[in-house]
């Protein structure tokens, strides 16, 4: 029996899988070892053990050994990896109007993506259905198990209860408050489901993609604004509750009268979002038929140097300044970087943003600090995904889950 929660799975009646093998898949599938010396070395274990339970991985399918080179003399030296063919792993990063799909072997090489272009104000059940839907026919088309997908990850733009698997009164995603993401998810795939943040994703795809010097504070610009924030130790920080990086909701100092989706006065969401920026230049929000249209007309008033838009761009990336300075003195990051659609306007947002930085917190917390933008565009979601989910099926946990499920 599996008894699901908080978007694990736990075991029940299964007999222990060995400590040796688990030790053994563990160290190949985080690449700490790639060779059978190297784990007999690191473990300590003899090398006879070692070889019984590489055997046992490869036999099971989920560990390959191949040659890497030619010797003159000798053996060839041979090379432990997990098999593409060990199992999928699934990816969904939900934007307000589009969401991206993807699945990946478990070494996280991206197989397949698709973007599913259903507005998130339709609800959990239709878009969820979609994602189900997109996963089964990119597995079937790859020829993948769908009983062999390890792990599920889904960010969500929205206060995520990371422990329920559910978000909690989404401003902007009515019907979704308390919905049970995680168990729609697990009964369609039958394996773990993680649900979090989308910027929480994000952050861990710059991280791990671009290598940026953690701790690392992301902070996205779109139709709402989080922050997700990784850890020195490379982990992410959601707080008690999963509330941390929340920082749409914070009040600006500027006061203005702009009644937030949230009922409240001045969110920075609401007077510096990207979807504020378009409706005080009465530009059209995108539509499914043309997802790219109103980054196109803003990038066009911005290119010919439109007075209004200039100015509007630059006093938005100062009312997120100013929030972010706050979050550099309490957190103290090595790197900052922004994303989402507003922040492709490089120059404006950039400056803007390291002019409040700079004016309002102090050296210390400053003086070693990287500023940038993301590389990574949309792929950000989908990598953060990806580290996220392999890190699970490699963990303690989900070795001896994998173990357990081949021995069967």
């Amino acid at each position: 029996m599996q008894k699901y929660a908080a978007g694990r799975i736990q075991d029940l009646d299964r007999p222990p899988v060995p400590a040796a093998l688990r030790t053994v898949l563990a160290m190949i599938g985080s690449g700490e070892a790639s060779n059978r010396a190297a784990i007999a070395r690191l473990t300590g274990l003899a090398r006879s053990t070692v070889s019984q339970q590489v055997d046992a991985l490869i036999e099971r399918g989920i560990v390959a050994e191949t040659e890497i080179s030619t010797s003159v003399r000798g053996r060839p030296p041979r090379r432990l990896s997990i098999s593409p063919g060990a199992g999928s792993i699934v990816i969904a990063d939900v934007d307000v109007s589009a969401t991206q799909v993807a699945i990946a072997d478990l070494s996280g090489e991206v197989i397949a993506r698709d973007v599913i272009r259903i507005p998130v104000d339709h609800g959990p059940e239709e878009l969820l259905e979609a994602v189900i839907e997109c996963v089964r026919a990119m597995l079937a088309d790859h020829e993948r198990s769908a009983s062999l997908v390890r792990h599920v990850v889904a960010g969500l733009p929205a206060p995520v209860d990371f422990q329920h698997g559910c978000v909690v009164r989404p401003p902007l995603m009515p019907g979704w408050d308390g919905y049970a993401v995680c168990d729609h998810l697990q009964s369609a795939f039958g394996c773990p489901v993680t649900v979090d943040n989308d910027v929480n994703l994000m952050a861990l795809g710059v991280v791990a993609r671009e290598e940026a010097d953690a701790p690392l504070l992301f902070v996205k610009v779109a139709a709402g604004i989080g922050a997700g924030i990784v850890t020195a130790d490379g982990a992410v920080h959601r707080g008690a509750d999963g509330a941390a990086g929340d920082i749409g909701h914070v009040q600006t100092s500027t006061r203005r009268g702009v009644v937030c989706r949230c009922g409240k006065l001045d969110c920075l969401e609401a007077v510096a979002s990207y979807r504020a920026v378009l409706a005080d230049l009465g530009i059209d929000e995108s539509s499914p038929d043309d997802p790219s249209q109103a980054s196109r007309e803003l990038a066009r008033m911005v290119s010919h140097s439109d007075a209004q838009a200039l100015f509007r761009v630059r006093q938005a990336a100062g009312d997120i300044g100013e929030v972010i300075a706050i979050l550099i003195h309490t957190l103290n990051p090595r790197t900052l970087v922004l994303g989402g659609p507003l922040s492709e306007f490089h120059d404006e947002v950039l400056s803007g943003v390291r002019a409040a930085v700079y004016e309002r917190a102090l050296p210390l917390a400053t003086r070693k600090l990287t500023i940038t933008t993301s590389q990574l565009g949309t792929d950000a979601g989908i990598s953060g995904g990806v580290a996220l989910a392999t890190r699970e099926v490699f963990s303690a946990e989900g070795v001896a889950r994998m173990l357990a499920a081949s021995g069967e």
